[in-house]
C-alpha cells in the first residue's frame, strides 16, 4: 500500500527537531532551558509514535513524559536555589561522550545488519482498543491499587515538603 510522501516528510521533520532538541538538552548550560528542550524532545517522540500508528504510546508519551515528568523536573529546577549556577561540566563528560559515540556506532551496525521485512498489511486503525482490552481485562484492580498508592505518595511528599512553621 502506497501512502505517499507526506508521512515521510513529517517523519524527517520530527526527527530533525527531536535530534536538535536533544542536543539542546545536552549542550545548554541553563538548566531551565534544557528542561524546556526536553519537553520538545518528548513531544517530537510522541509525533514519531503517531507516524508509526502507535497512538496509545503517543498519548502515554504526552501525558506521562511531556506532562508529568517534565513539569516535575521544571518545578524541581525552579525550587532549587542554585539554578543560577547553571549546568557545570564535570570529569565524567569525556567518558559519557565516548559511551554515547559507542552506542551510536552499535545502533548503526545493528540497523545496517538487520534484515528489515516490510509488512504487506496496512497499519491498524487504532492500537488503543486492543491494548485496553489486554490491560484492563484482568488488571483493573491492580491498576486502581497502583493509582491509590501513587496518590498517597504524592500527598506524603507534599506533607514532608511543607515548611516547618506551617505544621
Amino acid at each position: 500500500m502506497n501512502v505517499g510522501i507526506g508521512p515521510s516528510i513529517v517523519f524527517w521533520i520530527l526527527a530533525v527537531v527531536g535530534i536538535g532538541s536533544a542536543l539542546g538538552v545536552i549542550l545548554l548550560k541553563d538548566l531551565f532551558r534544557a528542561a524546556l528542550f526536553l519537553v520538545v524532545a518528548f513531544l517530537t517522540m510522541a509525533g514519531l509514535f503517531v507516524t508509526l500508528s502507535a497512538d496509545f504510546v503517543a498519548v502515554v508519551q504526552v501525558l506521562i513524559y511531556a506532562g508529568a515528568i517534565s513539569i516535575l523536573m521544571i518545578f524541581a529546577i525552579l525550587l532549587t536555589g542554585q539554578v543560577q549556577r547553571g549546568n557545570p561540566s564535570n570529569r565524567l563528560q569525556a567518558g559519557a561522550g565516548f559511551l554515547g559515540v559507542l552506542l551510536i556506532v552499535t545502533f548503526a551496525v545493528v540497523f545496517l545488519n538487520t534484515n528489515w521485512r516490510l509488512s504487506g498489511e496496512a497499519a491498524p486503525d487504532s492500537t488503543t482498543a486492543a491494548l485496553a482490552n489486554v490491560l484492563f481485562d484482568g488488571f483493573v484492580l491492580p491498576f486502581e491499587i497502583a493509582s491509590v498508592l501513587l496518590l498517597a505518595a504524592v500527598i506524603g511528599s507534599i506533607v514532608l515538603a511543607r515548611e516547618p512553621d506551617e505544621q
